[in-house]
């Protein structure tokens, strides 16, 4: 025992002095201190302790308390409980996990069963630290299994109409994401869905989320858009929609309305409690026209950007978050596309992007980077990750980030694009 450093723990602040006389005998440099005194004491004012001896008077919580706190100061000391002449007292304590000691206090006894404390508290932590290794595995594997089942809700490829293109960069903060993206085609293949979206929070949760959101607004979409070229075929109603708006890319409005408004009615009659919500940007592109129909429910506007070096036309929300506010209405927003134009859609990853010194990515630099680069396509997302990784540098990433071009190629012989 030479050299080391007990703390008595006793809130008269005092002790047997058979017991203080037989620890100074097997050479340990002993403290006497109340609860209070430990708990008060300025940080770096803590005595050192490897053991620490309380006595089982005072309450486990107050014993545990105290050992946290000798825990912060990097201590980490053998806790063991003594008692003179009332023994019952020490179930508690040895319940809560403590060791015990009780007289005789004779220093070989004193050396021996300390000694024996130390191993068993030493044995005690190593079991802990492989279950919590165990455990962390365990975890580790599950958020594994967690990706490979959310990447298998993202497309496997993009579609790709004639003289279109469309990439996407998809980078998670977390093994797990709450970003997600699609692109499928509705009313037998004459349009084209565009959807980019960020459940808000990360992880599992967002996750899970994640993979109900994309679902519903997947299925609702392609039943809706069946039925929508059914009755457009069959009932003329492209003449009615065009009554609204000359621009109105009419087939394909029908199944983003009810593909967005039944996925934020699902979740806010079935799990508003959970809190969970989504901001998305949901497009209908006719890739014959270039026109697109698009819902922005509360998502970073999308940037159109020109192939003729015209400005670019933000498409800001025409509604809510999806999943906030039950039985909202959501707006039609209209586009149109020209030869040479790319579509840039992308998540809060982008602009709140972070430096080293905390500063953010923002508006203004991402549509600097857009509109000066002068790149289309894979390119233009090429740009935009070595952009965001040259801000961010040696800064951990903290959010999703979720980036897709949408480019109309121009005609062969009608310039560069």
């Amino acid at each position: 025992m030479s050299q080391t450093n007990v703390l008595v723990l006793d809130e008269g602040r005092s002790a047997p002095p058979e017991l203080l006389n037989a620890l100074q005998a097997v050479g340990a440099r002993v403290r006497v201190r109340t609860p209070g005194e430990v708990l008060g004491a300025q940080h770096g004012q803590v005595p050192d302790a490897e053991v620490l001896l309380a006595h089982a008077g005072l309450s486990p919580h107050t014993v545990r308390a105290v050992a946290r706190r000798l825990d912060d100061e990097g201590r980490h000391p053998t806790v063991v409980a003594y008692a003179e002449h009332e023994l019952h007292l020490l179930g508690s304590h040895v319940h809560a996990g403590s060791d015990y000691l009780v007289p005789p206090f004779y220093p070989d006894l004193i050396r021996a069963r300390l000694r024996n404390c130390h191993e068993h508290a030493e044995l005690s932590r190593t079991v802990q630290d492989v279950a919590a290794h165990a455990e962390l595995l365990s975890y580790e594997r599950e958020l594994e299994i967690g990706r490979e089942i959310q990447l298998g809700f993202l497309p496997d490829s993009l579609p790709s109409p004639d003289g279109w293109e469309i990439d996407v960069r998809f980078r998670p903060a977390r093994t797990v994401a709450g970003d997600f993206y699609d692109v499928f085609e509705l009313v037998n293949k004459r349009r084209l869905a565009l959807v980019v979206a960020d459940v808000c929070d990360k992880g599992v949760g967002a996750a899970l989320f994640m993979a109900l959101i994309r679902s519903l607004l997947r299925h609702t979409a392609e039943q809706s858009g069946l039925q929508n070229l059914i009755a457009a075929d069959l009932l003329g109603e492209e003449t009615a929609w065009q009554e609204q708006s000359r621009a109105i890319p009419v087939v394909g409005a029908t199944p983003l309305l009810n593909a967005v408004v039944g996925t934020n009615n699902y979740l806010t009659r079935n799990h508003i409690r959970q809190g969970y919500f989504a901001t998305m940007f949901f497009g209908v592109l006719d890739p014959v026209t270039g026109n697109l129909v698009y819902i922005n429910g509360g998502h970073n506007p999308p940037v159109l950007v020109s192939g003729d070096g015209a400005d670019p036309v933000l498409l800001d929300p025409t509604g809510p978050a999806v999943g906030v506010i039950p039985d909202v209405t959501f707006s039609l927003g209209y586009t149109q596309f020209r030869p040479g134009d790319t579509l840039f859609i992308y998540t809060d990853g982008v602009t709140e992007a972070r430096s080293a010194t905390g500063e953010f990515f923002g508006d203004d630099r991402m549509l600097g980077h857009l509109t000066e680069a002068a790149l289309i396509g894979e390119e233009l997302l090429d740009h935009m990750d070595g952009a965001l990784g040259e801000f961010v540098g040696p800064a951990e990433q903290s959010d999703d980030i979720t980036m897709m071009a949408v480019h109309w190629r121009r005609p062969q012989g009608g310039g560069t694009g």
